[in-house]
């Protein structure tokens, strides 16, 4: 199939069917989370428990990220994304039938989580890998924005389709959920490529560790990688919302969930924005101011006592977090050649994956040593910081103009 240069990204079929798909793994994950959150928690009572379900998802990513981006730039990445996507549905069901059977605890959500994980960790490099095959380069930009807006959108939508069903039970939450995973296959399967499938070749410690050498040769990727990596690190005042609503903001569970809300929101309006006017020019330097709006929205979140101010400041957050985030994605899948997307695009969910993750870690620490406020702005400012040392550090990163494989 011949890539399509057609700029109305919507009318390429291959391309349609894979934003479905992701919208409809997203939501599954997103609905999935809110049951399996309550759940456990119903059933052992402990917020550590609740710490365990991320670290169970986190494990896997972390330990099998060399073995992911092999065997997703030597298989059919769609054919691995759909047994992924199947594997999950069906544990998915698995955590049905004992809920039903009533033979459920929370050491099998752990183990069902845990599994999950590791599917996860092949689909997610996977998915991201393909869609350079699907679009041209021109529009590729575009392509990435609309699919970051429809994801957007899932994950709001999500967590509150999640909630309404749970009244219903968790066994309908997982129905729901796995029938969604189960449509995100069939999806996938009829996705066509211009990626003929490689022919298959033994693991080496070289070719494992090829992405790593990768990024690390090309100062650009390098540079965008680690920018997001460190200002999510340390700008990760989305962690502490639930003290900040009580204590701070002295709002009850609806005004957390609007605040939970709000840099979703921030990153459907700007996402869809650069759908229809795509950044061509200066990228290097746009994705700096936006980190840097993103360490300033950080900083009037942790001033703030005012529900307004601080909602609007999350709105704005999401929206620079947005750009800086297309602008890598975009960055990562054009300049790596495709034989090495999948290993490129493993160590890029790992960092993301681990941003997020010690993030969350980094704010909870700095809160109990230092209180909720200067916490917050620490982050913010600590966000600042990398943003001045980064466009030091990668000066190719700064004078980056386009998003092209030139």
């Amino acid at each position: 199939m011949a890539v399509s240069q057609d700029p109305g990204v919507l009318r390429i079929k291959s391309f349609r069917l894979y934003l479905i798909s992701r919208i409809a793994s997203t939501l599954s994950s997103q609905m999935l989370a809110v049951a399996v959150g309550w759940q456990i928690y119903s059933l052992s009572h402990s917020t550590f428990y609740l710490g365990l379900v991320g670290l169970a998802q986190f494990l896997p990513m972390f330990l099998l990220t060399l073995v992911v981006g092999h065997v997703a730039d030597s298989r059919d990445r769609r054919t691995i994304a759909r047994i992924c996507q199947l594997i999950e549905g069906t544990t998915i069901a698995l955590l049905a039938a004992a809920t039903v059977g009533g033979w459920v605890t929370a050491d099998l959500i752990l183990l069902v989580v845990f599994v999950m994980g590791g599917a996860r960790a092949f689909e997610g490099p996977s998915m991201q890998a393909l869609m350079p095959g699907l679009v041209s380069a021109e529009v590729f930009p575009r392509a990435t924005a609309l699919s970051t807006s429809a994801t957007q959108t899932a994950a709001i939508v999500g967590p509150a389709l999640g909630g309404v069903l749970y009244v219903a039970g968790a066994v309908v939450v997982y129905a729901a959920s796995a029938a969604l995973l189960l449509c995100a296959s069939f999806l996938v399967a009829a996705i066509s490529t211009a990626r003929a499938v490689p022919a298959r070749k033994g693991t080496t410690l070289q070719s494992a560790f090829a992405g790593i050498a990768f990024i690390r040769s090309r100062p650009i990727i390098f540079g965008a990688i680690s920018l997001d990596l460190f200002a999510v690190l340390l700008g990760g005042a989305t962690a502490l919302l639930p003290a900040i609503a009580h204590d701070i903001l002295a709002t009850g569970p609806w005004g957390l969930g609007l605040l939970r809300s709000a840099p979703s929101v921030g990153a459907v309006v700007v996402s869809f924005i650069m759908s229809q006017r795509p950044l061509r020019r200066r990228v290097g330097r746009t994705m700096f101011v936006a980190v840097a709006i993103f360490g300033l929205a950080t900083v009037l979140f942790g001033l703030s006592h005012s529900f307004a101010l601080s909602l609007a400041a999350l709105v704005v957050l999401g929206g620079a977090d947005v750009v800086s985030m297309v602008i890598r994605s975009s960055l990562v899948q054009l300049k790596t050649p495709d034989e090495m997307r999948g290993r490129v695009s493993a160590v890029n969910s790992l960092f993301i994956g681990t941003s997020n993750q010690l993030g969350e870690f980094e704010s909870g620490v700095t809160a109990s040593w230092f209180g909720l406020v200067p916490a917050v702005l620490i982050g913010g400012i600590g966000t600042l910081l990398v943003v001045l040392v980064w466009s030091r550090l990668f000066p190719d990163l700064s004078r980056a103009d386009g998003l092209d494989a030139s």
